[in-house]
C-alpha cells in the first residue's frame, strides 16, 4: 500500500523542478503519492525560499500549522533555499522537524527520509550529473534544469550561498531529457538556471564546451519539439550571438525575462549587477529592432541602500522607455550572508513604500495601453491548463496568457485565437483554426 506525500513549494521555477525531482525519487524508491491535503499524508515536505524575507518567515509559521494537525506518526521535512542557509537552526526552532535539505541535496531526499534530524546542506555538492527519475507535473511542458548554482556576486542576493558555485549539466544529458518528455507528449520545454545565459562556463567533469546559444541549437533539432524557453538570462552576457539567435530561431519563444533590478548606473554598480543602465536598454533595442512583438519581463528592487530620489527615477526612465509587459517588484529586503546585509545607508520605509507604489502604478498604466491594442489579434496559443469555469487557457508564443470556452480535448494542442476582451494579466479570445 502506497504512502502519502505532500510538498508545498515556495519560491522560483528552480524550486518547482526540485519539488517534481523529490516528488519521483519518492515515488520510484519508497512508494510515495503525491495527496493535496497534509492531515492524511505520511509526509510532509516544504520546499523553502530565500531570496526575500517573507518566505523565511513564512515558514515557521507553516511547520507550526503542520504541526498542529499532522498525522501523529508522520514526518515533517524542510527543504530547499532556506534550508541550506538556517540548516540546523531550523530543529532547533522547530524540533518536531524530521530532517533538512538543502537546495543542493536534492538527489538524498531518500537518504535522509529515515536518517532522524539529518542535515544535509553541503552548497559544494555536485548533483550536475545525477540520474533523477522522470516526474512532471505537466505533461504539456517540461521544465529543465540546465545548471545549478551562481557564480554572480550581487550585493543583494542569497542565492550564492543557498546553491553553491555554478555548474553547467552536459548539454547531452538535457538534450536527452529534452527527448524523453517529447516522447511523452510534451511540445514545449523550459529551460532553467540562475543565469542560463552563461550555461557552458564550468563542468563538473571534462565534456565538450557549449555554451547557451549552441545549447539553444541543438534542443531545437529534437523532432516534435515545438517551444523553447528558458528563464533567466543575466542582462551582462545578452551578447549579439544569443541576441541573433533568439530572434531568427523559430523554436525559440519571442519572451525575454531580463531582470534590471535598478534602472540607476550607480545602483547597479552597488549590486554588482556588472552591467550599466546604458547597456541594458542596448539589449532592449537590438532585442526590439530584431523582434518587435518581444515580450520583455523584469525583476526591480526598489529602495536599495542609497538609492536617492534621482537614482529612483532612473528607474522610472527605463520602465517607460522599454514599457515592459510584466514586472516582479519589491522593496529591498536584507538577507542573511550577502554583502549588502552591512550596508548602513538604508532607505526610509515610507519611502521604499511610496516608491514601490509609484512603480508599480506607472506599471499598471503601461500594461492597460499595451493591452487595449491587441483587442482583435489573433495569436497561436499552445494550451496547457484547464480552468475551472469551462475555459481553457495557454501561452502565445510571446507568453500571453489567454483563455478560451473549451474543453480538455484543447489540451497540449496549437491553436489560432481572436483576442475578444482584454484583461489585466489574462486575454480571452475565441479559438479560430
Amino acid at each position: 500500500m502506497s504512502k502519502k506525500l505532500f510538498i508545498e513549494t515556495l519560491g522560483c521555477a528552480m524550486n518547482s523542478r526540485d519539488t517534481e525531482h523529490m516528488i519521483a525519487e519518492l515515488s520510484e524508491k519508497e512508494n510515495y503519492e503525491v495527496i493535496d491535503n497534509f492531515e492524511n499524508a505520511d509526509l510532509i515536505l516544504i520546499n523553502t525560499c530565500s531570496v526575500r524575507e517573507r518566505p523565511v518567515h513564512k515558514l515557521f509559521s507553516e511547520l507550526g500549522g503542520f504541526n498542529k494537525k499532522k498525522k501523529p506518526d508522520a514526518k515533517i521535512g524542510v527543504c530547499g533555499c532556506t534550508a541550506s542557509h538556517l540548516g540546523d537552526e531550523i530543529i532547533k526552532r522547530a524540533p518536531y522537524v524530521s530532517f533538512v535539505l538543502g537546495a543542493r541535496n536534492v538527489s538524498k531526499i531518500t537518504e535522509v527520509l529515515h536518517k532522524d534530524k539529518a542535515v544535509e546542506i553541503d552548497i559544494n555538492y555536485d548533483e550536475s550529473e545525477f540520474a533523477f527519475k522522470d516526474f512532471r507535473t505537466s505533461k504539456y511542458k517540461a521544465y529543465i534544469n540546465i545548471s545549478i548554482g551562481c557564480d554572480k556576486a550581487c550585493t543583494f542576493c542569497i542565492v550564492p550561498k543557498t546553491r553553491g558555485d555554478e555548474v553547467s549539466i552536459p548539454d547531452a544529458l538535457i538534450v536527452q531529457e529534452a527527448q524523453r518528455a517529447v516522447n511523452s507528449g510534451a511540445k514545449e520545454v523550459f529551460l532553467l538556471g540562475q543565469n542560463v545565459n552563461n550555461y557552458g562556463r564550468r563542468f563538473s567533469g571534462e565534456h565538450e564546451k557549449v555554451n547557451f546559444t549552441e545549447l539553444l541549437r541543438r534542443l531545437s533539432k529534437i523532432e516534435g519539439l515545438e517551444r523553447i524557453r528558458f528563464t533567466s538570462p543575466h542582462p551582462f552576457h545578452m551578447d549579439d550571438e544569443f541576441i541573433e539567435e533568439f530572434a531568427k530561431n523559430p523554436k525559440i519563444c519571442k519572451s525575454m525575462h531580463m531582470p534590471l533590478q535598478s534602472g540607476s548606473s550607480k545602483v547597479l554598480k552597488d549590486m554588482k549587477r556588472g552591467y550599466t543602465k546604458e547597456w541594458f536598454l542596448n539589449r532592449v533595442q537590438k532585442l526590439r529592432s530584431m523582434v518587435p512583438d518581444v515580450h520583455i519581463s523584469t525583476d526591480i528592487i526598489v529602495a536599495f541602500p542609497g538609492e536617492s530620489d534621482e537614482d529612483f527615477q532612473e528607474t522610472l526612465d527605463v520602465m517607460k522607455r522599454v514599457r515592459f509587459d510584466q514586472i516582479f517588484s519589491f522593496k529591498y529586503s536584507p538577507r542573511p550572508q550577502t554583502e549588502a546585509e552591512a550596508f548602513t545607508n538604508i532607505v526610509d520605509e515610507d519611502v521604499a513604500s511610496a516608491r514601490l507604489t509609484e512603480l508599480q502604478n506607472l506599471h499598471t498604466q503601461i500594461i492597460d495601453e499595451k493591452n487595449a491594442k491587441l483587442l482583435g489579434n489573433v495569436y497561436t496559443v499552445y494550451f496547457e491548463d484547464l480552468l475551472h469555469d469551462y475555459y481553457v487557457s495557454g501561452r502565445s508564443d510571446n507568453n500571453i496568457i489567454i483563455k478560451v470556452k473549451g474543453s480538455d480535448e484543447l489540451l497540449g494542442e496549437f491553436r489560432d485565437v481572436k483576442i475578444t476582451s482584454i484583461g489585466r494579466t489574462i486575454l480571452t479570445g475565441e479559438v479560430i483554426g
